[in-house]
């Protein structure tokens, strides 16, 4: 026969020795616009575009201490729009944005924040009572505030904070939203007739060597994004920034940087695949510098055509080029990705628009028009001239 007491909690203390208390675990507070990844935890920031943030291998986000490679071709600009979304995400969350190439005038063309719909105010739910739960079965209550987390980690932090903003084409960012800084880099343009370059002087290594002094003169806390637009373009670089052996440093010591202040630096890098194709030499080694790549391929348009109106929502929607997924970051045994995120190995298209911005979905042909014409008039189908 047992003489224990039930429902006791046993504890090894010494008869004059006070129970040891339960130490509350003190959660690290992130800085603002990150969020934990739902694989392995390591914190993430957004790139300004929701669609790039769901294909990027499953985090949900761009972890810190790591940088895309978004490459382009043609003469359109879809890869500086994603550069400025990044760049503008950077500015309202409160982190430092180091600008590459461009002067600090580049600042305002930047869209601004999108103000949400009256639409979209009323058909969000409110928070529901707490006397509220399912009456099924009390094992199912859970199920509400797990679907309710997920929905909302597409746009939202565990801290209630918005971790993605919506930007608007047509706008330009007030300088009232923004609670980071703009900060340019050493020029890297061709000089002017008359300058003389200096022999030594390397602008990608002046680069390096500000970020540098950058990050070790800011706060553990402060996060950094690294803007640089069209690498190796000639209306943006000078000749000898071409080099292979200036671009393998260069991205030999960002890629140092990244590595030494994984918690705190990001990077998005955008390269001219017109002049610069995947057939060289060079690119293939830029792209193994770098933790993801993604190619944009536009579609041709059709010369002479009118442009589409702003109020038809399916012409908007209509795919305005391919996306191609290279690599994406990698960081433990699974691969980096679930079942959820092995939609990027299927054929992907984006569109853009003023509103939505840059939409990455998977790609799909559009319906004939027999079908359309079949759906329009269904009675068109029957036979006639039927007795009964």
């Amino acid at each position: 026969m047992s003489f224990t007491k039930r429902n006791a909690v046993l504890s090894s203390a010494r008869p004059g020795q006070a129970p040891a208390q339960v130490q509350a675990k003190v959660e690290t507070q992130l800085a603002p616009g990150l969020r934990p990844s739902p694989l392995d935890g390591r914190p993430t920031t957004s790139t300004g575009t929701a669609s790039l943030d769901q294909l990027l291998a499953g985090h949900r986000g761009l972890p810190l201490g790591t940088c895309l490679l978004v490459e382009e071709q043609g003469t359109t600009d879809f890869s500086g729009i994603l550069l400025r979304y990044y760049a503008a995400e950077g500015l309202v969350q409160g982190h430092q944005v180091h600008l590459v190439g461009f002067p600090p005038e580049w600042k305002y063309q930047l869209p601004g924040v999108a103000e949400p719909d009256a639409k979209s105010r009323t058909a969000q739910p409110s928070a529901a009572a707490p006397e509220e739960r399912m009456k099924i079965a009390w094992r199912y209550e859970a199920l509400g505030s797990a679907a309710s987390a997920g929905a909302a980690g597409k746009g939202e932090s565990n801290s209630g904070a918005t971790f993605c903003h919506s930007f608007d084409l047509s706008k330009r960012l007030a300088q009232s939203s923004c609670k980071g800084a703009l900060h340019p880099t050493p020029s890297t343009g061709p000089p002017s007739l008359t300058e003389r370059p200096a022999p030594s002087a390397s602008p990608l290594r002046a680069i390096i060597k500000h970020l540098k002094s950058k990050l070790e003169s800011s706060s553990p806390n402060e996060v950094h994004r690294v803007v640089i637009p069209s690498l190796l373009s000639p209306a943006l670089y000078a000749v000898q920034c071409t080099q292979p052996s200036e671009v393998l440093q260069f991205l030999h010591g960002l890629r140092a940087l990244l590595r030494q202040y994984s918690n705190q630096l990001t990077a998005l890098i955008t390269l001219p695949a017109s002049l610069f194709p995947r057939s060289a030499g060079l690119v293939r080694w830029m792209e193994l510098l770098c933790d993801g790549v993604v190619e944009l391929i536009p579609l041709p348009s059709i010369p002479g055509a009118a442009p589409p109106p702003s109020s038809d929502k399916k012409v908007a929607d209509q795919p305005q080029g391919l996306l191609k997924v290279h690599s994406l970051p990698v960081y433990h045994e699974k691969g980096g990705g679930s079942a959820e995120t092995s939609a990027w190995r299927e054929t992907l298209s984006f569109s853009l628009s003023a509103s939505k911005g840059l939409n990455i979905k998977p790609y799909s042909l559009p319906p004939m028009e027999d079908e359309l014409q079949n759906e329009k008039s269904p009675a068109s189908t029957s036979k006639t001239g039927m007795d009964f």
